[in-house]
């Protein structure tokens, strides 16, 4: 019915992926991840953590599924400590925890509102009173309306696209940087459609660009301070964010567009964000690794 292709682990031969998704839809956005069919693919049983960020204190925004929580899991091998702030997917968020913990880090979650700068500055307040410090800060929450007709796109949409896609980031990185030490990172989730467009997603598009600016420029304002700011460019990838914004057709054919003619699992992006939290790229800031399945694009 639908055509796989087997994962590639040994330890979890046995496991397939989807090159094609069932159709389904989730009617609130970012969506649940313990709703969707297949489930993402947030870990990689075969990735070793080396102490890349042992010790190290990480907050991850929107770190409850998706992409934040395969990196929540490879920052906790890596020996960081997390912080999860999220909006209302409890569910997700617990389930998350409960695995970082099983790699014996701690794990803080906070729900709330992080478009509200209030919200913000709880949770950095709480990070400071829980673990004392900040090294890495991972921002990437999102939201996307897809609309073909550019004149549907109302003020209200757009204003609710830009204070998340790229208000909340300013607003964590604000309350943050105060509290980074030289060799802390901040690292931003872009997007390929920052390079390349989207025709039905003029708005959440326009954000994505907003972030590759907003990391070049803060990189050369916080290098002074010893801190790099990164970001990350992915192209499709299998999150709670497409059930909860395509429509069913739309999710049966998602990820076909790439030159891999498939959708990334939310793992397969993981170790960009270690690299870019780690020592391992002291000498980076300012660039953005496009993690997107051989789409072309002119950074």
């Amino acid at each position: 019915m639908y055509p796989y292709y087997p994962y590639y682990s040994k330890k979890i031969e046995c496991e397939e992926k989807p090159l094609t998704f069932p159709p389904q839809a989730q009617d609130q956005q970012p969506g649940f991840e313990y709703l969707m069919n297949p489930r993402p693919i947030s870990e990689n049983p075969d990735y070793k953590g080396s102490g890349k960020l042992e010790g190290k204190t990480a907050i991850i925004s929107g770190g409850d599924s998706g992409i934040g929580r395969a990196v929540g899991y490879a920052f906790a091998k890596e020996g960081a400590d997390l912080v999860i702030p999220y909006y209302n997917e409890h569910k997700d968020a617990e389930e998350t925890k409960r695995r970082i913990e099983s790699f014996g880090r701690r794990c803080l979650l906070i729900p709330g509102d992080l478009t509200e700068e209030k919200q913000n500055e709880k949770v950095v307040s709480e990070t400071l009173e829980t673990f004392g410090k900040i090294d890495v800060v991972v921002n990437n929450l999102a939201v996307q309306y897809p609309q073909v007709d550019f004149l549907k796109i109302t003020a209200e949409q757009f204003d609710k696209t830009f204070k998340t896609n790229i208000y909340a980031y300013f607003y964590m990185t604000k309350e943050a940087v105060p509290h980074l030490k030289q060799g802390a990172s901040i690292i931003n989730t872009a997007s390929v459609t920052a390079y390349k467009g989207q025709k039905e997603l003029v708005d959440y598009s326009a954000t994505k660009g907003a972030i590759v600016s907003f990391t070049r420029s803060l990189s050369l304002n916080l290098i002074p301070k010893g801190i790099r700011v990164n970001s990350v460019a992915p192209g499709p990838v299998w999150t709670p964010l497409t059930v909860s914004s395509f429509d069913p057709d739309r999710v049966s054919k998602f990820g076909l567009q790439s030159a891999s003619k498939r959708a990334a699992q939310p793992f397969e992006l993981a170790a960009a964000y270690v690299y870019l939290a780690s020592d391992d790229s002291r000498y980076v800031t300012g660039e953005t690794l496009h993690v997107n399945g051989g789409q072309m694009v002119t950074a």
